[in-house]
């Protein structure tokens, strides 16, 4: 699954790992997470993450 990154503070969302601390849970894609969904670091949407190009 791709990684997405947040273009205002560099927080990468793996969806590996999910995001347990705001109950998104290991194994979810940036696609799935939910539309109110913010990053956990800065607080922005996911209007603001880019495709992590590997």
């Amino acid at each position: 699954m791709d990684k997405y990154e947040c273009t205002a503070c560099g927080y990468i969302y793996d969806p590996e790992l999910g995001d347990p601390d705001n109950g998104v849970e290991p194994g979810t894609s940036f696609a799935d997470l939910p539309d109110d969904w913010l990053c956990p670091l800065c607080g922005v949407g996911k209007e603001d993450f880019e495709l992590v190009e590997e």
